[in-house]
């Protein structure tokens, strides 16, 4: 699959015309240099998913796609159960509801300064990092039955965080569905001590600046000015939604040839949504969202605990908590008529616009905050849901700026202690347990964040409204 296949049909707007098995086409959102730095297995991967048995109007890619398994990062697929539509694991991914948290600080950087080291040591201290990291927290059979259910809201229930918080949060802290008993013993072992943890990989506790308001309207709607710090979360499922991932894509694959699904990627493991497998995984994935939201809810408790003790006057209020590895039921309006679909968004962000039922009063008239992480040396920003998004993606938008690097060549490329180093030169501060984790995370390793941002805002998916600048990063 090469450039000159694509058919541009505006400025960043590309189309794959529906040939030989695709049910319908593949649309890509980007940029001229995005689409050039693109892996054309992107390409191979979107035609793939636009294959699958009742996909909906087109299998989409985010401007910060890149290649993954089965589905692209940045794929977004929606399917019809009334049409044999399916649903797949690996487009959720391995990391389910792995999503990011932002938290108003009420401080400002001048606020903030002498005490910055203090704070970072602290929080370092008090999150744990790292490949199999544990916490305090370990859950008996009760408790964890409770959390996978409940998941924010049995946070709170338990001391971590407060009510108010809950509105703040996709599906308000709890997804409905969930099926504790469609998760193995062997995934909530692994997950017993793993709550209120980040991580590895691109996890992240990050200290940021707000840089730069784009649009004044909303960003006093969601009470951010520049100069304001903030805390942002980057964190999933752990342990817990990988070994659900991994069970379900093996089952996905034994079953699909007794419902007539013929694979053009083994990887692309699925099955029908009203089927037996099809809905313990939805069950089993649902209650991993509800892990990774308590797990989110925790953290935010350890930190404005590490708040408390070094810079009393923050209050630490919750902006908003969203995914962007589910499979969510969702009402679209598809050739005129709203319909229930399964929407699959696997390294891409669900960005609601204004007046979206779904939605909390205070981003009624404003639209979803839209949360696009960057990675510890580069902008991370907040954008806002729009009602164009509808239409071309599903309410859908980027998650981040998308490798252009595979780790092992980043580790190739730089060594953890330089990376520190140069990010301390310019004022940011890095905490790891894994120096190797953070050469496997340079900013290097990753696309232009900002024009990723710039390519979603110009393509209609969501509309920039602040820039955000690190200062301190607890990297996993």
């Amino acid at each position: 699959m090469s450039r000159e296949q694509l058919i541009q049909r505006d400025e960043y707007q590309w189309e794959i015309q529906p040939t030989g098995p695709m049910r319908v086409p593949v649309i890509i959102y980007a940029s001229d240099e995005l689409i050039d730095g693109m892996d054309r297995k992107v390409f191979e991967q979107a035609i793939n998913v636009a294959s699958l048995p009742g996909i909906v109007k087109a299998s989409y890619a985010m401007p910060d796609a890149h290649w993954g398994y089965g589905f692209p990062i940045g794929g977004v697929a929606a399917f019809d159960p009334e049409r044999e539509g399916v649903v797949s694991a690996g487009g959720v991914g391995f990391d389910i509801s792995c999503g990011v948290r932002t938290l108003l600080t009420g401080l400002n950087r001048e606020q903030l300064k002498s005490a910055r080291k203090e704070l970072v040591d602290d929080l370092f201290y008090s999150v744990p990092a790292g490949l199999g990291s544990t916490g305090n927290i370990r859950l008996n059979d009760r408790e964890m039955e409770s959390m996978l259910r409940e998941g924010a809201r049995w946070a709170v229930s338990r001391g971590f965080g407060v009510a108010k918080d809950l509105e703040r949060i996709e599906e308000q802290g709890c997804m409905a569905g969930a099926l504790p008993k469609a998760v193995s013993q062997r995934a909530k072992q692994r997950q017993r001590e793993e709550m209120g943890t980040l991580g590895s990989g691109n996890h992240y506790l990050e200290i940021q600046e707000v840089v730069e308001v784009y649009d004044q309207d909303i960003g006093n709607q969601y009470g951010i000015r520049s100069g304001d710090v903030v805390v942002s979360i980057h964190c999933g499922s752990r342990g817990l939604g990988h070994q659900i991932g991994t069970e379900y894509l093996k089952k996905m694959v034994i079953t699909a040839g007794q419902h007539g699904i013929r694979l053009p990627d083994r990887e692309l493991a699925c099955a029908p949504i009203r089927s037996l497998v099809g809905e313990n995984y939805l069950g089993a994935m649902r209650a991993g969202i509800n892990c990774a939201l308590a797990n989110r809810q925790i953290i935010t408790h350890l930190a404005r605990q590490s708040f408390e003790r070094i810079l009393p006057q923050a209050e630490l209020k919750l902006l908003y908590d969203v995914s962007h590895n589910t499979c969510k039921q969702e009402e679209h309006r598809v050739d005129g008529k709203l319909q229930r679909l399964f929407v699959h968004r696997k390294g891409a962000t669900r960005a609601f616009g204004p007046g979206h039922p779904d939605l909390p009063d205070a981003f009624k008239t404003t639209g979803q905050p839209v949360l696009i992480g960057g990675s510890m040396g580069t902008s991370s920003y907040i954008l806002s849901g729009t009602e164009e998004s509808e239409t071309r993606s599903f309410s859908s938008a980027c998650h981040g700026a998308g490798r252009s690097m595979s780790r092992r060549a980043a580790t190739r490329q730089w060594q953890g202690r330089q990376v520190v180093d140069d990010l301390m030169a310019r004022g940011i501060l890095i905490r790891s347990p894994s120096l190797r984790g953070v050469a496997e995370e340079a900013p290097g390793a990753y696309k232009d964040v900002s024009a990723v941002v710039n390519a979603a805002h110009r393509a209609g998916l969501a509309r920039k409204v602040a820039r955000l600048v690190p200062m301190a990063c607890i990297k996993g």
